[in-house]
C-alpha cells in the first residue's frame, strides 16, 4: 500500500497534466473531474489539489528554476508529464516542508510510473541541481 503523500503526489501530477492539456482551467474544476474518474478519496484529493494549486499559483518561478537547471533543454522540449513532475519537485524543494531527498525520490518515483524511459535520470539530475542551488543539499 502506498503512503497517502505518495498517492497525493501522483494525483497532483494527474491534475496538472489535465490542467495543462485542457487549457489551464480553474484547479477546483480539474480536481472535480479527476475525482469523478478516480473515486472519492477526500484526504488524497485534498492534498493533491493543494499541491497542484501551489504549482499553478507559482508556475513562472518554478519554470524559471527548471529552465536554469535543465542545461541544453528548452522548456518546449520537456514532455508535459516530466515538466509537471519537475514542477511538483521544485515546489516541494522551495517550500522546504519535506526533506530534499524525499522530494527528489518521490519525483523520481513519479517519473518511473508516468514518464519515459529516460525520465527518472533526467528528473533526478535537474532536481539535484536545483536542491544544491537552493542550498538544500
Amino acid at each position: 500500500m502506498l503512503r497517502i503523500e505518495t498517492r497525493s503526489r501522483a494525483r497532483a501530477l494527474q491534475m496538472l497534466y489535465a490542467w495543462e492539456m485542457q487549457g489551464r482551467h480553474a484547479m477546483p474544476l480539474v480536481a472535480t473531474g479527476l475525482a469523478r474518474l478516480t473515486g472519492p478519496e477526500p484526504l488524497i484529493l485534498d492534498r493533491a489539489e493543494a499541491l497542484a494549486a501551489g504549482v499553478a499559483a507559482d508556475i513562472e518561478s518554478l519554470d524559471a528554476h527548471m529552465a536554469r537547471a535543465s542545461d541544453n533543454w528548452r522548456m518546449s522540449r520537456i514532455a508535459v508529464v516530466e515538466r509537471n513532475i519537475l514542477r511538483l519537485g521544485i515546489l516541494e524543494l522551495c517550500r522546504g516542508e519535506v526533506p530534499p531527498k524525499v522530494a527528489i525520490d518521490e519525483a523520481v518515483k513519479l517519473a518511473h510510473w508516468f514518464g519515459g524511459a529516460r525520465a527518472p535520470g533526467f528528473i533526478n539530475g535537474v532536481l539535484d541541481g536545483i536542491a544544491r542551488a537552493l542550498g538544500r543539499l
